[in-house]
């Protein structure tokens, strides 16, 4: 019988992909190249007063991230937590409309509610893979 290497090294790469445990392919979905967190967004979807730190009595924080490489219509998430209390708040879905761009999330407490004193931090997902993350505080 003949050998085959290549034809076994083919083999073996689409078995790897096949069960999703290669990351060649899956490493060029999106990459988050910056991130903030804000205020509020203007209307060209910027961050408006970009802090780690917000007032107390803030009922409202921005997420703002700018992306590169992305699959069009990839499903991320922002995943939002208040790590002084070890709390999972929030999960939200994010739609990626085109390779590139800027967007952004909130986290916004019901009328009348603010955000209690604490650290937080939300991170970016796609597939179970953190993408990018960003601490903050209200005091």
């Amino acid at each position: 019988m003949k050998k085959r290497p290549g034809f076994i090294l083919i083999a073996l790469l689409a078995l790897s992909v096949a069960l999703g445990g290669c990351d060649i392919f899956s490493a060029g979905k999106i990459r988050i190249v910056d991130i903030k967190m804000a205020e509020s967004i203007d209307a060209n979807l910027m961050p408006v007063d970009p802090a780690n730190t917000f007032p107390k009595g803030t009922s409202k924080i921005y997420c703002w991230f700018k992306w590169k490489d992305a699959e069009v219509n990839s499903q991320m998430m922002a995943k939002w937590h208040y790590v002084t209390e070890n709390i999972n708040i929030l999960s939200y879905p994010v739609t990626i409309p085109r390779r590139s761009g800027t967007g952004s999330v909130a986290l916004t407490m019901p009328k009348g509610k603010i955000l209690p004193n604490g650290s937080y931090r939300v991170d970016l997902v796609l597939d179970n893979r953190k993408l990018k993350s960003c601490k903050f505080k209200v005091e």
